[in-house]
């Protein structure tokens, strides 16, 4: 990666590679391929978990000491809790899943606090990102998040209705040809639950956001991408490699069904949430030995509704590229 110039927090636009529309299907032998790296690096990525875990834990203790210090009543924490959640199925390796269709690059901002003003349970993704063909920390690695808000809306998109089917949507728009990320749909200039920043030299980076609403035919999920050889240029594009990894993250259903008991959650009733039981998206992004699930554990120890952080590892495999002809618009959009 490069900087041709000192950008701050900027929406940015993608360029690299167009790919063809719909889903892509992913041949059995690729699956088994992918299944191998991600058991090949099961040790690793467990040891880089710990790892994590203990290095955010000593943070929380060393602050809770300089409270305590400066007289406050705050606990001390002696020992990791909820470490059990935190193993080598953490892993991630990110498929040629969907993106979804409120994808809206020149919305996507440089930035490790993407929540704004948007009210909710607050949420610290853990991130760590792991290059399945030597299964080391991948540092330099730019990592996105896009997601909805408390009550199913996308930023750059809150004209859409969240309560009805997306498809439905279209067919009121009389929308015949849509291509995500192509198709002009937005509605508005917000960027709130956007974000992207890389990963420092051990491979992890941390966004807080919140913890994710949900809308119609969906589980509750956030939407990542990863790029690795990417430059940033001053005018607010960013120009990518061959090689991104598209998936969607999930959360347990426990933690899920007690938040969404939670204003502002709970105000949205118009809807029955989707399980994620009852999601196919899922599914496949299990195929072929991935867990899509981040494990959480409460920021402070105890209560879930003072807010989460989120651990999960995504396994790159750096040596699989797309292969595709320019975007003569000089944005990148892949499906």
């Amino acid at each position: 990666m490069k900087f041709t110039g000192a950008l701050l927090a900027t929406g940015l636009l993608f360029t690299a590679v167009k790919s063809h529309p719909g889903g892509h299907h992913v041949p059995r032998v690729e699956m088994q391929r992918r299944a191998g790296l991600s058991k090949r690096c099961a040790n690793h990525v467990a040891q880089f978990n710990e790892k994590r875990y203990a290095k955010r834990m000593k943070a929380k203790r060393s602050l809770e000491l300089k409270q305590r210090s400066d007289n406050t009543t705050h606990q001390i924490t002696t020992e990791a809790p909820y470490y059990e959640v935190i193993q080598n199925d953490t892993c991630v390796l990110a498929p040629d899943i969907t993106q979804g269709p409120y994808l809206w690059p020149r919305a996507q901002t440089l930035r490790q606090d993407m929540s704004e003003d948007q009210p909710g349970v607050p949420l610290w993704l853990d991130v760590g990102v792991i290059d399945m063909a030597t299964c080391e920390p991948l540092n330099d690695a730019l990592v996105s998040f896009w997601h909805c808000n408390s009550t199913g809306s996308y930023s750059s998109f809150t004209g859409v209705n969240p309560n009805i089917n997306f498809k439905d949507f279209l067919h009121q728009q009389n929308i015949r040809n849509f291509t995500i990320g192509e198709t002009d749909l937005h509605t508005d200039d917000t960027k709130w639950l956007r974000g992207m920043w890389p990963t420092n030299g051990e491979g992890i980076m941390e966004m807080k956001t919140i913890f994710p609403g949900f809308y119609e035919g969906r589980a509750i999920h956030i939407h990542t991408q990863i790029f690795t050889n990417w430059t940033l240029h001053e005018n607010g594009t960013l120009s990518s490699g061959h090689n991104i990894n598209t998936g969607q993250l999930y959360f347990p259903e426990d933690v899920t069904k007690q938040l969404m008991a939670l204003e502002p959650y709970s105000s949205h009733t118009e809807i029955e949430r989707v399980t994620n039981d009852a999601d196919g998206h899922i599914a496949e992004g299990q195929v072929g030995g991935y867990n899509p699930i981040v494990s959480v554990i409460p920021a402070d120890g105890e209560n879930a509704e003072n807010g989460l952080v989120g651990y999960v590892t995504m396994g790159v495999d750096t040596t699989e590229t797309y292969e595709e002809p320019e975007d003569p618009e000089g944005f990148w959009w892949k499906h």
